[in-house]
């Protein structure tokens, strides 16, 4: 069976391709826009201001919903709008005073290209977990240094560290220098795997809510560290540890070096 979508009709499809080419299209008949220089920074801050609203609306509800307060990682805080607040306009002027120039010259450097053909399905979970390892131990490196060598603290990620109490909004509380970081690690990624535009999207989208996920205070049965065995994977709790204890479970998602290099301090089990 051919694919009509395919830049060559002789090439045969594999039904990964099949599987995400008409997603793929559907994207495409969107060209003007996924190429634009707009794009980058626009996708990101909506990505990342919507995957927080579910967790605001939550903090919001929870003085008059008391079941909520069994899945808080510290019941009895909710962030006041003078911790919110902040948060979001620090996040709002970073992206366009420093993001969007920045993906400006990169778009102007080398403007967005989008193929014909969908990546096969296995390829992009397969390059978004290689992605998501590589960040992991980018991050880890980095953030280490960063609490091991106090003027690097003191000078770039103190800030983040102004919430002893994570929510979902202060996870991109960040200076600058840590945000073009995180973002270069990212870029990296994608460009030395050969990444289609399709699995960066999805890399971005799934990096984010991780993210989000890690600093929103809330540990649900769905929560992702219990949906990934063995303890590979950290999660909420996990980091809620690092920003009220600070020298242990450095990396951002994973386990593994905080377990190689003897900074992994397992989360308490929720009460019952």
């Amino acid at each position: 069976m051919n694919c009509c979508n395919c830049s060559e009709p002789q090439i045969l499809c594999s039904s990964g391709q099949l599987f995400l080419q008409p997603l793929w299209d559907r994207l495409r008949t969107w060209e003007a826009l996924l190429q634009s220089p707009f794009f980058p920074a626009t996708f990101s801050i909506t990505a990342y201001v919507g995957f927080c609203l579910p967790f605001v609306v939550l903090d919001g509800l929870g003085p008059s919903v008391p079941a909520l307060r069994r899945y808080k990682i510290h019941p009895d805080f909710s962030p006041s709008a003078r911790q919110l607040l902040p948060c979001l306009g620090r996040t709002l002027y970073q992206h366009v005073v420093f993001v969007f120039p920045a993906t400006l010259l990169h778009w102007a450097r080398s403007p967005a290209h989008l193929p014909r053909d969908a990546p096969e399905l296995l390829q992009l979970g397969h390059h978004v977990v290689l992605c998501l390892l590589l960040f992991d131990t980018e991050f880890f490196v980095w953030h280490l240094l960063h609490h091991r060598v106090p003027w690097l603290y003191r000078t770039f990620h103190k800030v983040h560290h102004q919430n002893p109490s994570s929510f979902a909004l202060a996870t991109q509380y960040m200076s600058i220098w840590e945000l073009f970081s995180l973002g270069f690690f990212d870029m990296v990624n994608v460009s030395l795997l050969g990444c289609h535009p399709l699995t960066v999207l999805t890399f971005h989208v799934v990096n984010i809510w991780l993210s989000v996920e890690d600093h929103s205070g809330y540990d649900f049965p769905w929560s992702t560290h219990r949906l990934v065995p063995f303890g590979w994977y950290g999660g909420v709790a996990h980091h809620d540890l690092h920003h009220t204890q600070f020298n242990c479970n450095f990396a951002p998602y994973f386990t593994h070096w905080d377990r190689i290099l003897g900074t992994l301090r397992p989360a308490p089990a929720p009460a019952s």
